[in-house]
């Protein structure tokens, strides 16, 4: 019976495959796509994915029925919170200017499996949103015409009665996802222009939106008589927060078009604090004019602008919201269109899906089999299928997606940056000396043990510290963390900050609701999570990050993204048992495709069954450990300056 168990040994290998994390190439500007956008072309994308229908419908829902008046408030706080996901993602999006957003982000950081299932995720997230945006976008303009489109569906083709089926097909939906998949195909470029035709009609209107309401506007409709500014109290500006928060989702368009970008370690941080900030300040200002123009509580929730408008008695005002509202979802649309293809594209690309959506047409320079193939799933999906039930599945994605961004920066922080040991040449004796990496900041390599017990005194003296090693001030007080690898202790504490995360915010969404606790067990555990989570956050902090890069990084790292990630789960823990275990079902579906075909095809999984040739070095670290390290010597890519080494093996401390 034993015989038939694994190995302890096939197990490590098995989990290595599972984490192996993505090697880069040399030049990471090369590509096979057209690097034709510019900062504004990056920052209009950015401000179509997140200003869409959401301006026309979401500010009078969330006014009316969860935070009135503070819904202003609302969009201030969801703001903030989604600017550090922003950060990681302008982080990652300079530094690693390659197609596939959060996947790629997770790839070069955390592990394969990881990235995966967060790329298979965004796809469906991405097949949802545009399909239910086509939807939306077919029922506001019958909306206009008096619902004749509808109707004529139903009379001449008839209504289905069917469970997770639409009541008629919605043809309107799926034409304007084949229109817009089809000008998707003719390139980055075409994109650009159609994105930048639509959102010059959109910001129009919210600018006419804006003038006319403050014309309009009377400060009575905040004043007590009203209900007040905050009516449903804090209680009700956190739910809206919570509400407002999808609000912004979409400006990880830009980081997936880094690898279509002239500049992208300028361009991508600059396009991402653009958008969002532009996105903020329309959202916040469109809040205000609304819920002076009309009382709050008297907002129509489904078409809340145009009614404001048409009860003040500028009917004529309407078409021009209802303009602008149909020109915004168009941008959404061209968004998820424009993304979808290129993380499929990035995830074929790997080995980690059919390699038939890497295929990128030479005279266009986008991957069109994968425009094509999940355009028509986009319109199959708008054509037949009741969205209403899924559309609470894509906050699940999204906010998965930013909390392994913003775990995958602290990893990347403290990750020690690569030393490339050049090979001998054949015949060549090797130097006796030892080899020392281009700046004396860098880890100091020996060709023998005995050149380390010669030098290592002198070497550890003058040695700086790397990343992920302990810092000097903290060394006295935990000299047993100095003997570690650099990086491991705070990999470990990332893992264990994110259990105390979900741990924390479980009690606080589940204590008193779910799980019915007293009062004294509630706050002991609230205290005892909180102080995991905090000494997670001060372990990380105690170890050496990376030196600063010409490119953009975040600041106050780890508690930026470590707020992130608290955040992010929050909102995940928020959502229906229904939204996880749709969830889980498309996560074993993942699995399947995953252990079926991406592991076995990866390109990592192929470089490693590559012969090399091995190589011994010995390792000091500044702490005076010694590190045997067996290195594979072979013509590889390097990565870049601070991402991980996938071809060195520790294999004795």
């Amino acid at each position: 019976m034993a015989k038939w168990l694994p190995r302890s040994t096939d197990l490590t290998r098995f989990c290595q495959k599972l984490n192996r994390v993505k090697t880069l190439e040399d030049d990471m500007m090369e590509t096979s796509f057209n690097r034709c956008l510019s900062t504004i072309d990056l920052t209009l994308l950015g401000i179509g994915g997140m200003v869409g229908s959401g301006l026309y419908v979401l500010t009078g829902t969330v006014a009316k029925e969860i935070a009135g008046p503070a819904v202003i408030v609302s969009f201030i706080i969801a703001g903030f919170a989604s600017l550090l996901a922003a950060l990681c993602y302008a982080e990652f999006g300079a530094r690693v200017p390659k197609t596939g957003s959060a996947y790629m982000f997770t790839y070069v950081s955390v592990g394969e499996i990881w990235a995966f299932l967060i790329g298979w995720n965004v796809l469906l997230e991405y097949m949802i949103g545009g399909a239910a945006v086509a939807r939306a976008w077919s029922g506001y303009l019958d909306s206009i015409f008096n619902h004749k489109i509808k109707n004529f569906t139903e009379t001449h083709v008839g209504a289905w009665q069917v469970p997770f089926l639409a009541r008629y097909p919605d043809f309107l939906a799926a034409s304007i996802l084949l229109v817009a998949t089809a000008f998707i195909s003719f390139g980055a470029k075409v994109s650009s222009w159609l994105n930048h035709v639509f959102s010059a009609i959109s910001m129009g209107v919210i600018l006419f939106i804006l003038i006319m309401g403050f014309v309009l506007s009377q400060p009575k409709n905040w004043s007590t008589q009203e209900g007040g500014f905050a009516p449903y109290g804090l209680s009700g500006i956190m739910a809206g927060t919570a509400t407002c928060f999808y609000a912004f989702v979409g400006f990880d368009v830009i980081a997936a078009s880094s690898e279509e970008a002239r500049n992208p370690q300028r361009a991508v941080p600059r396009a991402i604090a653009f958008s969002l900030g532009l996105a903020t300040g329309a959202y916040i200002l469109v809040s205000v004019v609304l819920t002076l123009m009309v009382p709050w509580h008297s907002l129509d929730p489904d078409s809340a602008l145009a009614d404001a408008f048409y009860r003040r008695g500028y009917a004529w005002a309407g078409f021009l919201v209802a303009a602008g509202s149909i020109c915004a979802m168009n941008t959404v649309l061209l968004s998820n269109l424009f993304s979808l293809p290129r993380i499929v594209y990035a995830m074929a690309e790997d080995g980690l899906f059919f390699q038939i959506f890497s295929r990128v047409h030479p005279r266009t320079q986008v991957p069109v089999v994968g425009i094509v193939v999940f355009g028509l799933l986009m319109a199959l999906l708008a054509l037949v299928f009741d969205l209403e039930a899924l559309v609470q599945f894509l906050s699940i994605g999204t906010l998965l997606a930013y909390t392994f961004v913003a775990a995958s920066i602290i990893v990347l922080r403290f990750q020690q940056q690569k030393v490339d040991v050049p090979a001998p040449a054949a015949g060549d004796r090797p130097n006796p000396e030892p080899h020392e990496g281009p700046s004396s900041g860098e880890l100091k390599e020996y060709e023998s043990f005995s050149d380390k017990l010669q030098l290592v005194d002198r070497d550890k003296n003058k040695q700086q510290r790397e990343p992920g090693q302990l810092k000097a001030a903290f060394e006295p007080y935990l000299e047993f963390l100095s003997d570690f690898y650099p990086g491991e202790v705070v990999t470990v504490a990332v893992v264990t900050l994110m259990v105390s995360a979900i741990c924390l915010c479980s009690i606080l969404v589940f204590g008193n609701t779910h799980l019915h606790l007293p009062t004294w067990s509630y706050s002991l555990l609230l205290v005892l999570f909180s102080l995991g989570f905090l000494l997670s956050l001060l372990l990380i902090w105690a170890h050496e990050q990376q030196r600063s890069t010409q490119t953009f990084q975040i600041p106050l790292v780890p508690l930026s993204p470590a707020l992130s990630i608290v955040l992010n789960i929050y909102l995940m823990l928020k959502l229906s048992y229904m939204t996880w275990l749709r969830f889980a079902i498309w996560l074993l579906l993942g699995l399947l495709v995953y252990f079926g075909y991406g592991i076995w095809h990866s390109k990592e999984n192929l470089r490693e069954l590559q012969p090399q040739r091995l190589s011994a070095r010995y390792v000091v670290f500044p702490s005076g450990s010694l590190e045997e390290r067996v290195q594979a010597v072979q013509p590889s890519s390097q990565p870049t300056a601070g991402l991980p080494d996938t071809n060195t093996d520790n294999c004795k401390r």
